[in-house]
């Protein structure tokens, strides 16, 4: 089956969306209000589920070639000891890769006039669609395609915490996300002289705290940590900090209405400590592509895709919201340990016996 498609939103999920339909003989038009792809930087994990999803559209080995391949992964205690690693060929087939670098290798070679940038959408157009045969909600958290087609959809609930995040100068071969009382800080590779960095501190460790100076507050948080997060703490004058409030998406049924089908963030946004909300939006954007390529009707397709994505998604945002939670935790207890667990099954990993880890002592 083919027809003409509406992306609404031209960020990860809506670019990947409009090549797999393109490549599965659709007509497609994207409209993102933004005048062009947005540029808030970053580097993002591709698990190996992102990169098949990527291969599915054609686009996997353009994204190898301009990721980089983590030496391995720390997770770690403030004092620099290691609780959690990965390494070896536990890493093999795991990427990072910019999101500037994602966007730009996404929407390069997209024919003329397929996305239309500055070019928003009101509620009425999501309702009738007039021209086109499935709608497609790419458009974030605060999607306007799915408070319109699912009225009664619950807001976007808080997780409690709020992140910092930027890139410093200096290369990094490890991933390592160190967690503390009330706030965790992450560090990864970016590219060859870049290095990624994120911070998450739950809402009450901020009253009373917080002033113009964001440097400032981020070193009075972990200024005494391990020595790869003082590098980083370093070298932040002058290098921009991005700061906010973190939410999820709590469930509201399926996916798809009718004609109109959510993806990405519009349908599950998740905490961001699984590192999974840019990879299952690839994976999203695939599964509908082949729904809507192989089954004979919208109606059809729709269900499909629904049926496929809607179980794993709704359990990795409860995965992340709980790691979210634990990873910041004010009062440390035993259960720490098990969400390690999990996030090692999650993430292939083992947990470290007590050592030296990331200081040498």
């Amino acid at each position: 089956m083919n027809g003409r498609a509406l992306v609404v939103g031209g960020g990860v999920a809506g670019l990947a969306a409009a090549r797999g339909l393109l490549e599965g003989g659709w007509e497609v038009e994207v409209r993102e209000r933004l005048d062009g792809p947005p540029d808030i930087g970053g580097a993002l994990m591709m698990w190996p589920a992102a990169m098949a999803g990527l291969d599915r559209i054609g686009l996997g080995d353009r994204v190898r070639e301009r990721a980089r391949r983590p030496a391995g992964g720390v997770i770690a205690s403030p004092s620099g000891r290691a609780l959690l690693t990965v390494g070896g060929a536990r890493t093999d087939d795991l990427y990072l890769v910019s999101r500037s670098s994602l966007l730009a290798t996404l929407a390069e070679g997209l024919p003329e006039g397929v996305v239309r940038w500055g070019a928003a959408v009101t509620a009425g157009e999501v309702r009738d669609a007039a021209g086109f045969d499935v709608v497609v909600g790419a458009d974030g958290i605060n999607s306007l395609v799915r408070r319109t087609v699912v009225p009664r959809a619950p807001a976007p609930r808080p997780l409690g915490t709020v992140a910092f995040r930027g890139t410093v100068a200096g290369p990094a071969d490890l991933a390592v996300e160190t967690w503390g009382r009330g706030r965790l800080f992450g560090v990864t590779p970016m590219d060859a002289g870049t290095a990624n960095w994120f911070a998450s501190v739950r809402v009450g460790l901020l009253r009373e705290r917080e002033g113009p100076d964001r440097v400032e507050l981020l070193r009075a948080l972990y200024g005494d940590w391990h020595p790869v997060v003082a590098r980083v703490l370093d070298a932040l004058p002058g290098s921009g900090v991005d700061r906010r409030v973190l939410y999820d998406l709590p469930a509201f049924g399926s996916y798809a209405r009718g004609r109109h089908v959510l993806i990405g963030d519009a349908a599950h946004a998740m905490a961001p400590n699984l590192g999974r909300g840019a990879c299952e939006s690839l994976v999203d954007a695939a599964a509908l592509a082949a729904a809507l390529t192989a089954e004979p009707s919208v109606e059809r397709a729709l269900d499909r895709y629904d049926r496929v994505r809607r179980p794993p998604t709704r359990r990795l945002v409860l995965a992340s919201r709980a790691l979210n939670g634990c990873a910041t935790a004010v009062r440390l207890s035993a259960s720490r340990e098990g969400v390690m667990r999990v996030a090692g099954r999650l993430s292939r990993t083992r947990t470290a016996r007590p050592g030296p880890g990331l200081t040498g002592g």
